[in-house]
Order: structure tokens, then C-alpha cells, then sequence
């Protein structure tokens, strides 16, 4: 006896990827402007730190996306010991089966804007105050975006984001001093590793002004190629040694 679609779709259970699904009213502008909004911390993650590992390949940035890991990987702790549901539009939004408390996209965001705030703040250098300031503060906009949008969008309650948000500010400030006091002594000696120097991955945290020094270096090589290519060279050499 063959089964028609409708009762093949009620005898199997389907799950959606918890990280992309993202659910909003038919017709609200909105909410279907603040679902993309709620798909940032999957925009940085895979966009951000695969591009900048795969570009740049900065110590301190690697880092950086091990601190967002180890957060997300607290927050699953946290959830699963707290055990605490969501709102009750949970069911609408096939979301019941798990669990609401701390929110793990505004402890995300929270942490990503800390961090690049202390970043921007205390170990970059730009050319004037207002590019800092402007660098500093533009993460939380975002964030606070992306904190709204899901309580708007029924898959958190306001306290569940709010738990989110400072747990993810007070991780986001101790992986910075853990980072930047204790780990960052070491970036010298990883640097050095014959891992590091086969993927090029360096630190640059010493130069008060990478863009620049990028931009000089840059130029003058191709002023003076025959000398880069000796760098060159004799860097593979030592690299090799």
C-alpha cells in the first residue's frame, strides 16, 4: 500500500538546523529585516573569521574566534544546566525542544562587541580619535539589534536576553585581559613554530600601524623588487632550516 505525501510528511519528523532557523510573520517587513539580523553571529563566524584567517592570518584574531568557541560552548553548559524553556510562540517556531536561558545569540554578539571594543581601545592604533571612537562603538548597534530581534521574533523572553548579553559582556572582557596579559607573551614563541612559519600566521599586534606599514612595504617592493625577492628567498631558506 503506497502512502500519498500527506501521510509520509505525518509519519516523519523533521528537524531544522537550530543556527539558521529563523522564523518571522508572513508579510512583516520587520520581522523579516531582523531575521536576517539574527543570522549576524553566522555571518561573522563563517564570513569573518574564515576570510580573515584565510587573508590575514593574525594571531590575535584566531584567538579572537577561539574566545566566541569557548563562549558558545559555556552557553550550551549553561542552558543545558538551567534547562529553562523558551516563550510559548516557541511552538509556532518548532523550537520547544530546546532550551531558552542564557540566549546564546546575544551572548555572542555581546562578547564579539566587548572584545573588539577593549581591541580597538587599548591595543590599535589608528591616525585620529574619531575613527577610535567610531571603530569602538560600532559593533553594539548590531548587537543590540540582534538582542531585540529575538524577542521580537518570539524565540526568547527579555530576561533570557538579558542573561545572554551579560554573560556574554563578562566573557567577552576576561578573554581579552586572559589574551592580552597572559597568552599574547606567548604570540613571539608560537609565531616561530614550523607550523606558524609554513602557514605564514604572524602577529602584528607590535605594529603601531599595520595598514601603513603594509601600504609602505607594498610600494617599495615594487620599486625594489630585486631586494624582496633576497627576503624572499632567505626567509624560505630559514623557514626550511
Amino acid at each position: 500500500m503506497e502512502l500519498g505525501s500527506a501521510e509520509i510528511a505525518e509519519t516523519i519528523a523533521l528537524k531544522a538546523v537550530t543556527l539558521t532557523h529563523v522564523r518571522y510573520h508572513q508579510g512583516d517587513l520587520l520581522g523579516h529585516a531582523l531575521s536576517w539580523f539574527s543570522l549576524l553571529p553566522v555571518f561573522i563566524a563563517l564570513g569573518g573569521f574564515m576570510s580573515h584567517f584565510i587573508f590575514r592570518r593574525e594571531l590575535q584574531a584566531m584567538f579572537f574566534g577561539l574566545g566566541l568557541i569557548v563562549n558558545e560552548i559555556v552557553n550550551q553548559i549553561i542552558k543545558e544546566l538551567a534547562h529553562e524553556a523558551r516563550p510559548l510562540t516557541c511552538e509556532a517556531l518548532e523550537m520547544c525542544d530546546s532550551n531558552g536561558w542564557p540566549s546564546s545569540h546575544s551572548q555572542y554578539m555581546c562578547f564579539f562587541s566587548m572584545y573588539c571594543t577593549l581591541l580597538v581601545t587599548r591595543r590599535l592604533h589608528f591616525a585620529d580619535e574619531f575613527r577610535r571612537i567610531f571603530v569602538a562603538l560600532l559593533p553594539w548597534p548590531f548587537a543590540l539589534t540582534v538582542m531585540y530581534s529575538r524577542v521580537y521574533l518570539g524565540y526568547h523572553t527579555t530576561p533570557q536576553i538579558i542573561a545572554g548579553g551579560s554573560l556574554g559582556l563578562l566573557m567577552g572582557a576576561g578573554w581579552f585581559f586572559l589574551m592580552n596579559n597572559i597568552v599574547s607573551k606567548w604570540f613571539p614563541w608560537v609565531e616561530d613554530t614550523s607550523v606558524c612559519r609554513y602557514l605564514r600566521i604572524k602577529d602584528s599586534s607590535h605594529i603601531p600601524d599595520v595598514i601603513g606599514f603594509e601600504y609602505r612595504n607594498s610600494r617599495d617592493a615594487r620599486r625594489n623588487p630585486h631586494k624582496y625577492e633576497i627576503s624572499t628567498t632567505n626567509s624560505d631558506k630559514v623557514s626550511q632550516d
